[in-house]
């Protein structure tokens, strides 16, 4: 069985590792890895090098990432489009497996759909208001045959979305990460990125919203507010965004406050084990990441989610969700320093085997 993995940036193929090692442990399973988006970009740190660590099986396919306005995001999906239709015209595999809900994705299985491929679409059914990604989405598990998702909620809105598909409750890759992975220590991580997680640290990642765009300026303002406040106590570590739709300006907002702030330590890419270790030993994280949603509920830590990206997720009891407002956050910061050890496990997301039930189901459907 020949199948390839559509990988886009960091932040899927982090998810994706668990899958990608159990895959090359089957000598009838013939992988190929599928990168393109942000992994070829070196102003994102080539993270394509964080793949060849695990394989060297890799298909290359530059695509644009200019993304200051909608004019440029939309450029890139029908550019997206057209590169991978000349792809899927000349490469053939008996699974395409997509996970989540960028618009690179999108762009790459919206492509593959004439050739009535077996597409398998990882973490479907989920749902995020405040991005334009949750059409991207759903989108994506329209196309797809097989959707694997998370929890039975999510299950039960997949079948609304395509009740062609075959759907499987598989719990999310990201807990056999952390489950499996050994992570590095305080000490391994202070050698390997210079940072010190003895301090009381903030883990932080802040993606634009893409459904309001104009207001993503006054987001980045009274984030930032709010972080030059709890720099005077905190540590605060900050990843920067993905190209989204005004995610240069962000990123550009960010850099600069940082060179004029103590404390503000900006990452581009920690790489899947670094940022769950700074997970680990962070206090809390304040941000709109979907990995405060899933990696943040096994540990568990507390998270200040902000805004509305990720508005629709299940909420487990270490989330508090917040506005963009200094205020608001320094609010929650208070309240997470009063219950700061009152936390018990907030995982719902499966016992951590979720690699193997996505290889069972997809070796039955193949019949081998």
């Amino acid at each position: 069985m020949k199948i390839a993995i559509l990988t886009s940036s960091r932040a899927d193929f982090g998810i994706y590792i668990p899958l990608v090692n159990a895959f090359l442990q089957y000598k009838n399973i013939d992988l190929e890895i599928i990168a393109f988006g942000t992994h070829l970009s070196e102003k994102h740190g080539n993270t394509i090098d964080e793949i060849k660590k695990y394989t060297s099986k890799i298909i290359s396919i530059k695509t644009p990432l200019e993304n200051n306005n909608a004019k440029d995001i939309s450029y890139n999906i029908g550019k997206t489009i057209s590169l991978f239709s000349d792809f899927w015209s000349k490469y053939s595999y008996d699974y395409i497996i997509a996970l989540g809900d960028r618009y690179e994705m999108f762009a790459a299985v919206t492509a593959a759909s004439p050739f009535n491929f077996n597409i398998a679409h990882i973490h479907a059914g989920e749902t995020t208001l405040g991005a334009i990604d949750n059409m991207y989405r759903h989108s994506i598990s329209l196309m797809s045959k097989v959707l694997f998702v998370s929890t039975n909620e999510y299950k039960v809105v997949a079948k609304k979305i395509n009740s062609e598909a075959k759907i499987y409750n598989v719990g999310a890759l990201s807990i056999d990460n952390l489950k499996s992975q050994k992570l590095l220590s305080k000490k391994e991580f202070l050698e390997k990125f210079n940072i010190n997680l003895n301090k009381p640290t903030i883990l932080s990642t802040f993606h634009p919203e893409t459904v309001d765009l104009e207001k993503n300026i006054e987001y980045a303002n009274q984030f930032l507010k709010a972080i030059l406040q709890l720099n005077i106590k905190y540590q605060v570590i900050i990843t920067l965004p993905n190209a989204d739709t005004m995610g240069d300006y962000i990123r550009k907002e960010i850099v600069e406050f940082a060179k004029h702030t103590k404390n503000t330590i900006i990452v581009e890419s920690f790489g899947m084990i670094g940022y769950l270790t700074c997970m680990k030993y962070c206090k809390f994280m304040i941000g709109n990441t979907s990995s405060g949603f899933v990696e943040a509920a096994f540990f568990p830590k507390w998270v200040i989610n902000l805004g509305n990206r990720q508005k629709g997720r299940l909420l487990t009891e270490n989330i508090i969700s917040v506005p963009f407002s200094s205020k608001k956050i320094i609010d929650a910061v208070k309240k997470i320093e009063l219950n700061d050890n009152i936390l018990s496990n907030q995982n719902i997301y499966g016992k951590g085997n979720s690699a193997q039930l996505i290889i069972e189901k997809i070796t039955q459907l193949h019949g081998i």
